[in-house]
Protein backbone atom coordinates (compact mmCIF):
# COMPACT_ATOMS: atom_id res chain seq x y z
CA UNK A 1 0.00 0.00 0.00
CA UNK A 2 1.07 3.65 -0.96
CA UNK A 3 2.42 6.04 2.06
CA UNK A 4 3.22 9.55 1.98
CA UNK A 5 6.36 10.04 4.45
CA UNK A 6 8.64 12.87 5.04
CA UNK A 7 12.17 12.50 6.09
CA UNK A 8 14.05 15.61 7.84
CA UNK A 9 17.72 15.98 8.72
CA UNK A 10 18.72 18.52 10.98
CA UNK A 11 22.59 18.75 9.48
CA UNK A 12 25.73 20.82 10.87
CA UNK A 13 25.07 22.91 7.36
CA UNK A 14 21.87 22.78 6.17
CA UNK A 15 18.15 21.38 7.34
CA UNK A 16 16.38 19.45 4.96
CA UNK A 17 13.03 17.91 4.08
CA UNK A 18 12.06 15.07 1.24
CA UNK A 19 8.36 14.41 1.08
CA UNK A 20 7.61 10.84 -1.02
CA UNK A 21 5.17 8.50 -1.92
CA UNK A 22 5.46 4.98 -2.22
CA UNK A 23 4.91 1.53 -0.77
CA UNK A 24 7.16 -1.80 -0.04
CA UNK A 25 9.61 -3.30 -2.44
CA UNK A 26 8.84 0.17 -4.50
CA UNK A 27 10.60 3.69 -6.00
CA UNK A 28 10.50 6.25 -3.81
CA UNK A 29 8.17 9.18 -5.69
CA UNK A 30 9.57 12.84 -5.18
CA UNK A 31 6.55 15.26 -3.97
CA UNK A 32 8.47 18.10 -2.46
CA UNK A 33 12.72 18.35 -1.42
CA UNK A 34 13.62 21.51 0.46
CA UNK A 35 16.77 22.73 1.77
CA UNK A 36 17.99 25.98 3.66
CA UNK A 37 21.06 26.68 4.94
CA UNK A 38 20.77 27.05 8.72
CA UNK A 39 24.48 26.46 10.12
CA UNK A 40 22.95 24.71 13.34
CA UNK A 41 26.60 23.68 14.12
CA UNK A 42 28.16 27.32 13.84
CA UNK A 43 30.36 27.52 16.81
CA UNK A 44 29.81 24.05 18.26
CA UNK A 45 33.59 22.78 17.99
CA UNK A 46 34.48 25.83 19.52
CA UNK A 47 31.73 25.83 22.34
CA UNK A 48 30.61 22.25 22.44
CA UNK A 49 26.82 23.94 22.60
CA UNK A 50 24.70 25.22 20.43
CA UNK A 51 24.14 28.80 19.54
CA UNK A 52 20.86 30.11 20.82
CA UNK A 53 20.68 32.22 17.16
CA UNK A 54 21.38 28.96 15.30
CA UNK A 55 18.57 26.47 17.42
CA UNK A 56 16.16 29.69 16.36
CA UNK A 57 16.86 29.61 12.73
CA UNK A 58 16.58 25.56 12.77
CA UNK A 59 13.06 25.59 14.34
CA UNK A 60 11.60 28.64 12.51
CA UNK A 61 12.68 26.13 9.22
CA UNK A 62 11.14 23.08 10.57
CA UNK A 63 7.83 25.25 11.74
CA UNK A 64 7.45 26.05 8.05
CA UNK A 65 8.57 22.39 6.77
CA UNK A 66 5.54 21.27 9.16
CA UNK A 67 3.17 23.18 6.93
CA UNK A 68 4.38 21.64 4.02
CA UNK A 69 3.98 18.26 5.31
CA UNK A 70 0.54 18.91 6.46
CA UNK A 71 -0.24 20.34 3.06
CA UNK A 72 1.00 16.69 1.43
CA UNK A 73 -0.96 15.04 4.20
CA UNK A 74 2.51 13.13 4.98
CA UNK A 75 1.39 9.74 7.26
CA UNK A 76 4.81 9.09 8.68
CA UNK A 77 7.56 10.91 9.22
CA UNK A 78 11.35 10.39 10.43
CA UNK A 79 13.65 12.93 11.78
CA UNK A 80 17.17 13.03 12.61
CA UNK A 81 19.84 15.19 13.98
CA UNK A 82 23.68 14.48 13.04
CA UNK A 83 27.07 15.80 13.99
CA UNK A 84 26.59 19.12 15.66
CA UNK A 85 23.56 17.45 17.43
CA UNK A 86 26.24 14.94 18.62
CA UNK A 87 28.39 17.17 19.73
CA UNK A 88 26.83 19.45 21.77
CA UNK A 89 26.53 19.69 25.01
CA UNK A 90 22.48 20.92 24.70
CA UNK A 91 21.98 18.59 22.45
CA UNK A 92 18.80 17.08 23.80
CA UNK A 93 17.28 20.12 24.06
CA UNK A 94 17.31 20.77 20.60
CA UNK A 95 15.85 17.02 19.95
CA UNK A 96 12.97 18.06 22.31
CA UNK A 97 12.40 21.23 20.78
CA UNK A 98 12.20 19.99 17.40
CA UNK A 99 10.29 17.20 18.11
CA UNK A 100 7.63 19.65 19.86
CA UNK A 101 7.61 22.04 16.52
CA UNK A 102 7.52 18.87 14.19
CA UNK A 103 4.59 16.58 16.43
CA UNK A 104 7.20 13.46 15.97
CA UNK A 105 10.52 12.27 17.62
CA UNK A 106 14.00 13.34 16.21
CA UNK A 107 16.42 10.70 16.56
CA UNK A 108 20.05 11.49 17.28
CA UNK A 109 22.07 9.21 14.68
CA UNK A 110 25.25 8.30 15.71
CA UNK A 111 28.27 8.61 12.98
CA UNK A 112 27.58 4.60 11.99
CA UNK A 113 23.76 4.67 11.82
CA UNK A 114 23.97 8.13 9.81
CA UNK A 115 26.77 6.33 7.15
CA UNK A 116 24.20 3.33 6.64
CA UNK A 117 21.12 5.05 6.34
CA UNK A 118 23.36 7.25 3.62
CA UNK A 119 24.56 4.22 2.15
CA UNK A 120 21.27 2.74 0.91
CA UNK A 121 19.70 6.30 0.50
CA UNK A 122 22.92 6.86 -2.52
CA UNK A 123 23.01 3.13 -4.22
CA UNK A 124 19.44 2.58 -4.09
CA UNK A 125 19.43 2.97 -7.94
CA UNK A 126 23.57 2.00 -8.89
CA UNK A 127 24.25 -1.53 -10.53
CA UNK A 128 25.53 -3.98 -8.23
CA UNK A 129 27.75 -4.84 -10.52
CA UNK A 130 29.48 -2.16 -10.58
CA UNK A 131 30.72 -2.35 -7.40
CA UNK A 132 31.88 -2.89 -4.03
CA UNK A 133 30.84 1.15 -3.56
CA UNK A 134 32.83 3.75 -1.20
CA UNK A 135 30.06 6.02 -0.71
CA UNK A 136 32.18 9.00 1.07
CA UNK A 137 29.02 11.58 2.48
CA UNK A 138 31.37 15.26 3.39
CA UNK A 139 28.51 16.85 5.47
CA UNK A 140 29.46 19.99 8.19
CA UNK A 141 31.04 18.42 11.21
CA UNK A 142 31.73 14.94 10.22
CA UNK A 143 32.38 12.90 6.95
CA UNK A 144 30.77 9.30 6.41
CA UNK A 145 32.82 6.73 4.74
CA UNK A 146 31.02 3.41 3.86
CA UNK A 147 31.96 0.41 1.69
CA UNK A 148 29.76 -2.53 -0.21
CA UNK A 149 27.43 -3.27 -2.46
CA UNK A 150 24.03 -4.24 -2.12
CA UNK A 151 24.74 -3.45 1.63
CA UNK A 152 27.02 -1.93 3.96
CA UNK A 153 30.35 -4.57 4.72
CA UNK A 154 31.90 -1.64 6.99
CA UNK A 155 32.14 2.38 7.90
CA UNK A 156 33.64 4.95 9.74
CA UNK A 157 32.71 8.52 10.61
CA UNK A 158 35.40 10.98 10.93
CA UNK A 159 35.50 14.80 12.55
CA UNK A 160 35.87 16.50 9.44
CA UNK A 161 33.52 18.58 7.92
CA UNK A 162 32.96 21.70 5.62
CA UNK A 163 32.04 23.73 8.70
CA UNK A 164 34.21 22.25 11.40
CA UNK A 165 37.35 22.41 8.81
CA UNK A 166 36.13 26.21 8.00
CA UNK A 167 36.15 27.37 11.61
CA UNK A 168 39.19 25.05 13.15
CA UNK A 169 42.20 26.40 9.97
CA UNK A 170 40.25 28.45 7.37
CA UNK A 171 40.56 32.19 9.20
CA UNK A 172 41.52 34.59 6.55
CA UNK A 173 39.37 35.93 3.22
CA UNK A 174 40.58 34.07 1.14
CA UNK A 175 42.34 31.43 3.32
CA UNK A 176 46.55 31.77 3.15
CA UNK A 177 47.89 29.03 1.45
CA UNK A 178 49.39 27.48 4.78
CA UNK A 179 45.44 27.31 6.35
CA UNK A 180 44.40 25.39 3.23
CA UNK A 181 47.63 22.89 4.05
CA UNK A 182 46.81 22.43 7.61
CA UNK A 183 42.99 21.68 6.88
CA UNK A 184 44.18 19.37 4.17
CA UNK A 185 46.94 17.40 6.12
CA UNK A 186 44.57 17.36 9.11
CA UNK A 187 41.68 15.60 6.57
CA UNK A 188 44.49 12.97 5.20
CA UNK A 189 45.63 12.06 8.62
CA UNK A 190 41.90 11.32 9.56
CA UNK A 191 41.92 9.22 6.09
CA UNK A 192 45.00 7.03 7.28
CA UNK A 193 42.85 6.34 9.51
CA UNK A 194 39.71 5.16 7.74
CA UNK A 195 41.53 2.76 5.96
CA UNK A 196 43.44 1.58 9.27
CA UNK A 197 39.84 0.37 10.46
CA UNK A 198 38.54 -0.12 7.36
CA UNK A 199 41.19 -2.12 4.40
CA UNK A 200 38.07 -2.54 2.63
CA UNK A 201 38.23 1.06 1.32
CA UNK A 202 40.87 0.34 -0.82
CA UNK A 203 39.22 -2.15 -3.01
CA UNK A 204 35.92 -0.06 -3.68
CA UNK A 205 35.57 -0.16 -7.42
CA UNK A 206 33.20 2.85 -7.29
CA UNK A 207 33.79 5.87 -4.87
CA UNK A 208 29.95 7.81 -4.51
CA UNK A 209 30.19 11.26 -3.03
CA UNK A 210 27.22 12.68 -1.59
CA UNK A 211 25.67 15.94 0.22
CA UNK A 212 26.63 19.34 -0.37
CA UNK A 213 29.86 19.84 -0.71
CA UNK A 214 29.92 17.90 -3.68
CA UNK A 215 26.84 18.38 -5.34
CA UNK A 216 28.22 22.02 -5.32
CA UNK A 217 31.32 21.34 -7.02
CA UNK A 218 29.24 19.06 -9.75
CA UNK A 219 27.36 22.69 -10.10
CA UNK A 220 29.95 25.19 -10.23
CA UNK A 221 31.83 23.02 -12.82
CA UNK A 222 28.48 22.55 -14.88
CA UNK A 223 28.11 26.43 -14.53
CA UNK A 224 24.98 25.89 -13.67
CA UNK A 225 23.01 29.32 -13.43
CA UNK A 226 19.99 27.78 -11.47
CA UNK A 227 20.51 24.45 -9.66
CA UNK A 228 19.27 21.65 -11.63
CA UNK A 229 19.49 18.03 -9.68
CA UNK A 230 18.96 15.94 -12.81
CA UNK A 231 21.83 17.75 -14.26
CA UNK A 232 23.88 16.94 -11.07
CA UNK A 233 22.67 13.49 -10.22
CA UNK A 234 25.46 11.05 -11.37
CA UNK A 235 27.41 13.31 -12.88
CA UNK A 236 31.29 11.87 -13.13
CA UNK A 237 33.26 14.84 -11.53
CA UNK A 238 36.44 14.16 -12.29
CA UNK A 239 39.46 14.87 -9.95
CA UNK A 240 41.02 17.56 -12.56
CA UNK A 241 37.86 19.06 -12.34
CA UNK A 242 37.53 18.81 -8.73
CA UNK A 243 40.83 20.15 -8.07
CA UNK A 244 40.19 23.02 -10.85
CA UNK A 245 36.87 24.20 -9.09
CA UNK A 246 39.15 24.17 -5.51
CA UNK A 247 41.57 26.30 -6.75
CA UNK A 248 39.33 28.78 -8.33
CA UNK A 249 37.55 28.95 -4.92
CA UNK A 250 40.17 28.61 -2.38
CA UNK A 251 41.79 31.33 -4.14
CA UNK A 252 39.13 34.19 -4.27
CA UNK A 253 37.70 36.37 -1.36
CA UNK A 254 34.09 35.58 -0.41
CA UNK A 255 32.59 38.51 -2.20
CA UNK A 256 33.83 37.24 -5.40
CA UNK A 257 33.55 33.45 -4.85
CA UNK A 258 29.69 34.15 -4.85
CA UNK A 259 29.58 35.25 -8.48
CA UNK A 260 30.53 31.59 -9.20
CA UNK A 261 27.28 29.68 -11.25
CA UNK A 262 26.60 26.88 -8.99
CA UNK A 263 27.35 27.99 -6.23
CA UNK A 264 24.61 29.09 -3.28
CA UNK A 265 25.62 32.52 -1.59
CA UNK A 266 24.95 30.95 2.08
CA UNK A 267 27.34 28.14 1.42
CA UNK A 268 30.34 30.37 -0.26
CA UNK A 269 31.74 31.00 3.22
CA UNK A 270 32.44 26.96 3.76
CA UNK A 271 32.85 25.30 0.59
CA UNK A 272 36.25 26.08 0.54
CA UNK A 273 36.23 23.89 3.91
CA UNK A 274 34.82 20.98 2.38
CA UNK A 275 36.57 21.24 -1.09
CA UNK A 276 39.94 20.33 0.89
CA UNK A 277 37.80 17.28 2.08
CA UNK A 278 37.03 16.13 -1.38
CA UNK A 279 40.21 16.96 -3.40
CA UNK A 280 41.99 14.88 -0.32
CA UNK A 281 39.71 12.06 -0.72
CA UNK A 282 40.19 12.16 -4.55
CA UNK A 283 43.95 12.42 -3.99
CA UNK A 284 44.27 10.14 -1.40
CA UNK A 285 42.22 7.21 -2.69
CA UNK A 286 44.11 8.24 -6.15
CA UNK A 287 40.63 8.17 -7.83
CA UNK A 288 40.04 9.74 -11.07
CA UNK A 289 36.56 10.66 -11.06
CA UNK A 290 33.92 10.40 -8.27
CA UNK A 291 30.10 9.54 -9.36
CA UNK A 292 27.82 12.33 -7.75
CA UNK A 293 24.87 11.48 -5.81
CA UNK A 294 21.61 13.63 -4.91
CA UNK A 295 20.10 10.42 -3.32
CA UNK A 296 21.80 10.47 0.14
CA UNK A 297 20.67 10.55 4.34
CA UNK A 298 17.36 11.77 3.59
CA UNK A 299 16.61 9.58 1.03
CA UNK A 300 17.74 6.57 3.04
CA UNK A 301 15.68 7.75 5.77
CA UNK A 302 12.46 7.71 3.33
CA UNK A 303 12.73 4.71 1.70
CA UNK A 304 13.35 2.97 5.75
CA UNK A 305 9.25 4.24 5.95
CA UNK A 306 8.07 2.34 3.10
CA UNK A 307 10.43 -0.79 3.43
Amino acid sequence: MTATVAALDCGTNSTRLLVASGGPGGALEELDRRMVITRLGAGVDARGALDPAAVERTLDVLRGYRRVMDEHGVERVRASGTSAVRDAADGDAFLAAAAEVLGAPVELLSGDEEGRIAFAGATADLDAADGPFLVVDIGGGSTEFIVGTTEPDGLVSVDVGCVRLTERFLHSDPPRPEELSAAISVTEAHLEDVVRILPATREARCLVGVAGTVTTVAAVELGLHEYDRSRTHHFRLTRAAAEDVFRTLATEARADRVHNPGLEEARADVIVGGCCVLVAVLRFFGADELLVSEADLLDGLARSLIS
